[in-house]
């Protein structure tokens, strides 16, 4: 650790990111280069690291550390804080390595007292200015340190704007800002038994700590949580001499982004309000203007922000997210970096810096999210329809949603876990909502612009958002809200369009995305770098035809039992099912060989000549049999009706043979492999389906390229009793069509066993495709349905895991098998092929994981394939 625990904005740089907070190092970072940066000093991750494992004590040495650097001030300004002729005003600000925009806390204006209040005012010559910088930091500092409900405050800026007629806060003057102060300070001692504090050093020191202490506030974990943030990066705390944005029509504040972070366009985008300090804009509390108008209204600070943002994102080569401040007529930069944006945005950013030549493609490939990727293939509504919207905001998060008005973050998240959907309507959403925008389909607020708070954590998560809809007035209390002679109550159903602004009531068609040109040649990059083939699961022509249209390389799995489910060929399973010996078998299996032929011809041949696998049938075959309670109810109501004979009977038949076949852990039972050595005429029947459909095929000129997987294998043995017989099948097909053709035949090693014994089973086998959901089961001993429901959360949440062992592959214990498995099947078989079909396939560091080890392939499902694509990239330019 080092002994240093504060630098000055000049002893830093960018590369200091993990000791200062990405804040800190980009503000020295600007400094460096010669930005108008207020002067300050950051204190960092390491003091708040220590901070909070010691029990909440300062560092020996720090607070000394930071005085001094606090006199480093004084002397660059000639102000002194606390003073009451010449007042030096500092912000304080948190930030973390990683940005966590919003998470954290922020006090403006700090060092004001009721003596240096008095000196603001005669040193600027404007006592509304300095009380209403004094009235800000009360309230913002008695929310932020003391923890008292920001709203109490509101209610007394609303109820003197009321009585003044007024609008904006800005209009209320000094003679009422000194009595709604006067009213903040008894809020304060009712609230905690004390005086707001005067001494300007107790300030700065309650400030230093409640920013240590946001660290671990429930927004920033649950942020942290959704972004797989490390909880033990800490944050850093800058402090800075404040610059003002609210002395007069001369100055004011902005955020704005280098691009649009909605859709990558190469313009400036951002908003700006004069008279108002920088929380007005990002809390949404006030609906700003479009940047755009600063060159109207300060043309000389336009130009230079202009070029200021050009040297920013050049410096930086990627999209910067900037605030800043005007202090009459003189532009002060407050913050950059690299800025959230859509899935859209992220592809069309980096393709475009590559043609810039800002950037490389490997730099471009590894700047876009691949889990992000997703985004861009959710349906959007129909713009070709008439569409009547009942209101129109601004469009500050792209995309569509539709669900149940819910008007607090606590409903969404309640509605929201249990799979309604719902849209979070609010007049403006805060940090504190965060757990109800995660639940929530999208979000819609009456204030706030397109760089509010609700704009910037939508966009984030790739959630519609439509911001500062201000003929949307919102009653909470009533539960409901009026636009243009509509009302609109809870749980009625909304739908919002993040690309327009429009609000629309119900349910609108929606339809297909179309992808842009810069998502396929990001794509079409990816697959030139990319070591790992990307395979489909799909178990329909349909299915497969869409993952063809999206990049797949073949079928990883087709699963076989799905095609068993249809209507018209159930009766047909369930009397093979039924069936008492091999004949009564063989005959229902007679009806559904057609249907399985049909099946694999239209899937061979949606997916020729690329490799699809077909796994034989895996689940145990109670679950194409009718519900037990269900049954014995329909038993039941028949009894009681009277009813006899055939009808009563042949169901009392089939609950006997579902008692039969019922299993106390079926996931361990008579499934998979186990069902092909007790039953093979269900295996023979799947094989010369698949074998005469080859045929046809090949008889239209049509090539495949077919891979048998066998289900559930832990033993040589259980593999060549199998193989066995559908080589005899195959013999049998062929000298029946006298017709030669190929395949491979493998299995799926989804149980411990089979990979400790994979070496034995690859004399034989000619591929292996890890099942990495059942490998999980078994290998970690976990019922999925149950663990995923009742523990598993607990679990990550006292980080006994890091992530869900079925969505984020567990590399520690199921990689190691997986590990195990590939060093002894390529030991043996030095050119096997190995895959992986679970729906870890399709997550990033499983694939990562998959293309360190060195296999063939991952299958995922159709819409993941673009991510996988790209993952897949990632991983090889990651692990080059």
């Amino acid at each position: 650790m080092s002994e240093k625990y504060v630098y000055l904005f000049e002893e830093g740089n960018t590369q200091m990111r993990s000791l200062l907070g990405g804040k800190g190092a980009n503000l020295a970072e600007m400094t460096r280069i010669g930005l108008p940066v207020p002067a300050g000093f950051t204190i960092t991750t390491e003091a708040c690291n220590t901070y909070l494992v010691s029990g909440k004590d300062f560092l020996e040495g720090m607070m000394a550390e930071t005085f001094a650097a606090l006199r480093g001030l004084e002397e660059k300004t000639g102000k002194h804080f606390g003073d009451q002729q010449n007042p030096l005003l500092v912000s304080v600000r948190s930030g973390a390595a990683i940005s966590m925009p919003g998470m954290m806390d922020t006090i403006l204006n700090l060092g004001l007292n009721d003596e240096s209040v008095m000196g603001l005012a005669s040193l600027t010559g404007d006592e509304r200015f300095a009380y209403d910088c004094y009235r800000r930091f009360i309230q913002m500092f008695s929310n932020v340190v003391l923890e008292i409900e920001h709203a109490l405050f509101e209610e007394i800026v609303e109820k003197y704007k009321r009585k003044l007629r007024l609008i904006f806060d800005y209009e209320i003057p000094a003679s009422e800002l000194k009595e709604i102060i006067i009213e903040y300070k008894e809020i304060v001692k009712q609230e905690k038994d004390f005086d707001f504090p005067q001494d300007v050093k107790e300030q700065l020191i309650m400030a230093v700590r409640a920013v240590f202490d946001s660290w671990n506030n429930q927004r920033a974990i649950i942020y942290r949580r959704l972004n797989k943030i490390d909880d033990n990066l800490g944050t850093a705390v800058n402090v800075q001499c404040m610059a003002f944005g609210n002395m007069g029509q001369g100055s004011g504040t902005g955020v704005a982004f280098t691009r649009n972070p909605s859709t990558g366009e190469n313009l400036l985008y951002g908003e700006f309000l004069i008279n108002a300090q920088g929380e007005d804009v990002v809390a949404g509390i006030r609906t700003p203007m479009p940047i755009s108008k600063l060159k109207e209204e300060l043309p000389g600070v336009y130009d230079q922000f202009i070029d200021t943002c050009l040297k920013l994102e050049n410096h930086y080569r990627d999209m910067q997210d900037i605030e800043f401040t005007v202090e009459k007529g003189n532009l002060y930069m407050l913050q950059t970096r690299s800025g959230k944006r859509t899935a859209r945005a992220s592809v069309k950013i980096a393709v475009d810096m590559v043609n810039e030549g800002l950037i490389t493609i490997e730099e471009a490939l590894m700047r876009v999210d691949a889990e992000q990727l997703n985004q861009l293939l959710h349906w959007q509504i129909d713009t070709s329809l008439d569409l009547e919207a009942i209101a129109v905001g601004l469009p500050a998060s792209p995309g569509a949603a539709c669900g149940k008005v819910v008007f607090d973050a606590d409903t969404a998240e309640k509605l929201g876990e249990i799979g309604e959907k719902v849209v979070l309507v609010r007049n403006e959403t805060t940090p504190d909502d965060i757990h109800g925008i995660v639940h929530a389909q999208g979000v819609l607020t009456s204030r706030g612009g397109m760089t509010s708070h609700a704009a910037v954590v939508a966009r984030g998560m790739g959630k519609p958002c439509v911001c500062g809809c201000e003929t949307v007035k919102i009653d909470a209390g009533l539960g409901e809200f009026r636009v243009n002679g509509f009302v609109v109550k809870k749980g009625d159903i909304i739908t919002l369009d993040g690309a327009t602004g429009n609000v629309m009531l119900g349910e609108v068609p929606m339809i297909e995305p179309v992808l842009s040109d810069e998502f396929e040649t990001l794509l079409t990059w990816a697959n030139d770098i990319k070591k790992l083939a990307v395979r489909a699961n799909a178990d329909t022509p349909q299915d497969a035809a869409k993952a063809r249209a999206f990049g797949a390389e073949g079928i990883g799995l087709c699963r076989t039992e799905h095609m068993f489910m249809a209507a018209e060929r159930l009766p047909a399973v369930q009397q093979m099912i039924l069936a008492e010996d091999v004949d009564q078998r063989q005959i229902a299996l007679e009806k559904l060989l057609p249907f399985q032929r049909g099946d694999f011809y239209g899937i061979l041949k949606a997916m020729a000549p690329k490799p699809v696998t077909i796994r034989l049938l895996d689940p145990p075959l109670h679950e194409f049999l009718p519900n037990r309670e269900t049954l014995l109810l329909e038993i039941a109501e028949l009894k009681h009706k009277g009813v006899k004979g055939n009808q009563l009977f042949e169901k009392e038949e089939l609950l006997k043979k579902i008692r039969t076949l019922s299993e106390a852990n079926p996931m361990l039972g008579h499934r998979g492999c186990r069902l092909g050595i007790t039953y093979p005429e269900i295996y023979r029947m799947q094989v010369r389906a698949i074998f005469e459909a080859m045929i046809m095929l090949k008889k239209e000129g049509i090539d495949t390229c077919t891979e048998i997987e066998i289900p559930l294998v832990i033993d040589l043995a259980e593999f060549e009793i199998l193989k066995r017989e559908i080589m005899d099948v195959y013999e049998n097909v062929k000298s029946e069509n006298s017709t030669e053709f190929d395949f491979v035949l493998g299995t799926m090693l989804e149980l411990p066993r089979a990979c400790v014994v994979a070496d034995e089973i690859a004399a034989e086998a000619e591929f292996f495709s890890f099942g990495t959901n059942d490998l999980t089961q078994t290998t970690l001993g976990f019922s999925r349905d149950d663990a995923e429901g009742k523990f598993i959360p607990v679990y990550i949440n006292k980080k006994i895991m890091q992530d869900n062992p079925f969505a984020v592959l567990d590399r520690k214990g199921v990689g190691s098998l997986m590990r195990m498995a590939v060093e002894k099947a390529r030991g043996i078989r030095s050119d096997i092929l190995l895959g992986i079909c679970g729906e870890h396939g399709g997550e990033p560091s499983s694939i990562e994981f998959c293309h360190i080890l060195g296999l063939d392939y991952v299958s995922c499902s159709p819409y993941r394939i673009p991510a996988a694509r790209l993952a897949a990239a990632q991983a090889k330019i990651a692990n080059s």
